[in-house]
């Protein structure tokens, strides 16, 4: 398994592993880091893992007696170890701070005879903290109660703002440390962060709408795709800093998947679409339909048949009755009887942006299925295969037949409407084609 494979956040994340690794628990460490990476591999979760999240057990600092066994637990505040991340972001993970012995207990500690209470207390962090270790789960921001059982960086109050601002709506979880921008450019390109973001550096809600406006414009004006992508990227990041989950959030990640999708960038629209099936289940509302389609041609393009079972078998009964849905089944339905007629009817009937996903899988199928046809016919026509094979033009069946070492053809000096293919020595060829290029699938940024 190949570093160059894991997603931006889990390098991150290794690296601040790493960096809080010191000679007394350098080895125990690395042994827990490589287990993590390697069952979230296993379980096929690099890339739907929250990594700022995750912490690992051996980094935690053992607990230090001290007067009655009693140590003074404290929130850690401009802790320069700490990410960027927010509350919610490292929820169950503890951080204690080392206090002189003091004769005075202090300030609002509990009274170390009060066993009862101290008790009471134990048992409920040690709950918490098993939970939040178990599931990995991080939602929900940090009660002040235990306020100091949590360990993350705190961030500057921006001036001339109130210390506990207005909640804001769009935001699950919202409390005092969430940021809000106040970045007034419409453009920036995308840079990732290595530091905790700064409020002047992040744009706030209502420039992110004008800047998806414009790059909306653009798109349709034609423009670089590598440009519009980064500035795509840059939007997504200023909303994830800022923890906005709103149906603005969905459509800017949905207008990215489509775009991504129209020029053939399998990695970004994974990403894309790993972020709105989070969103989705929410219950924030988007074209959930149309993405399940294409998350059901995705699976069938990486031929990831117990998963694309078990996807299909969640399916609604609502679901089920979307016309994009129902296409993407059929296509399921016509690879899993052999139906090669009636999928490549599909292909050329694919409703919104299926076709574009069929596409990377397409040829793959056609040759399973021109393998199949001259099995059964001594000679066929050019203008059958492409009728057949559903190309758009006889001189694309015959470029795809040289391509695949397969234009075998009785009469080669003929027009495209006269040209007839022998069937017998295709086989060969093709069969050895077929091995060579669609035996193996490798989709980057898979989901």
């Amino acid at each position: 398994m190949s570093s160059e494979s894991w997603p931006p956040q889990l390098k991150d994340w290794v690296a601040r592993c790493l960096g809080q690794m010191t000679d007394t628990n350098r080895e125990e460490a690395q042994a827990e880091l490589r287990k993590v990476i390697s069952d979230s591999f296993l379980h096929k979760t690099l890339w739907t893992t929250d990594w700022n999240g995750v912490q690992l057990q051996s980094l935690l600092p053992k607990p230090t007696p001290t007067l009655n066994g009693f140590t003074s637990l404290k929130r850690k505040h401009n802790d320069p170890t700490s990410t960027w991340g927010t509350p919610n972001n490292n929820t169950g993970h503890k951080k204690q701070k080392k206090t002189s012995i003091s004769k005075q207990p202090p300030a609002r500690a509990l009274d170390p005879n009060d066993h009862a209470a101290l008790s009471r207390r134990a048992a409920r962090f040690q709950r918490e903290h098993e939970i939040e270790r178990q599931k990995q789960l991080h939602a929900g921001s940090v009660h002040p109660a235990s306020q100091h059982h949590h360990y993350y960086h705190v961030r500057t109050p921006i001036p001339g703002t109130p210390d506990d601002p207005e909640v804001d709506p769009n935001v699950p979880n919202w409390d005092r440390f969430t940021i809000v921008g106040t970045c007034q450019e419409k453009f920036k390109d995308y840079l990732r962060l290595t530091s905790e973001p700064k409020p002047e550096q992040i744009r706030p809600l209502e420039v992110l709408k004008e800047t998806l406006t414009e790059l909306k414009k653009r798109w349709r004006e034609k423009a670089n795709y590598s440009w519009i992508c980064s500035q795509f990227k840059s939007l997504r990041q200023d909303l994830t800093v800022q923890r906005i989950k709103n149906d603005f959030t969905v459509t800017v990640y949905e207008i990215h998947a489509r775009m991504a999708l129209e020029v053939g960038d399998l990695v970004e629209y994974n990403q894309c679409q790993s972020m709105l099936k989070g969103l989705y289940d929410l219950g924030i509302q988007g074209k959930e339909e149309e993405f399940t389609a294409y998350r059901i041609l995705m699976l069938i393009h990486g031929r990831n048949r117990s998963d694309l079972n078990l996807y299909v078998g969640q399916l609604t009964p609502k679901q089920k009755t979307d016309p994009a849905v129902k296409h993407a089944l059929a296509v399921q339905r016509a690879l899993s009887t052999g139906n090669y007629h009636a999928l490549f009817d599909l292909y050329l009937n694919a409703p919104n942006m299926g076709a574009y996903i069929m596409d990377h899988f397409i040829n793959r199928e056609r040759v399973v299925a021109l393998l199949v046809i001259t099995k059964a016919y001594k000679t066929i026509s050019l203008t059958f295969i492409e009728r057949e094979l559903g190309f758009d033009s006889l001189i694309q069946a015959r470029e795809f037949l040289q391509e695949h070492n397969a234009a075998f053809f009785q009469n080669p000096n003929s027009p495209d409407t006269e040209l007839v293919l022998d069937c017998k020595p295709v086989q060969g060829t093709l069969m050895t084609t077929y091995e060579e290029k669609y035996r193996k699938v490798q989709i980057k940024g898979a989901v």
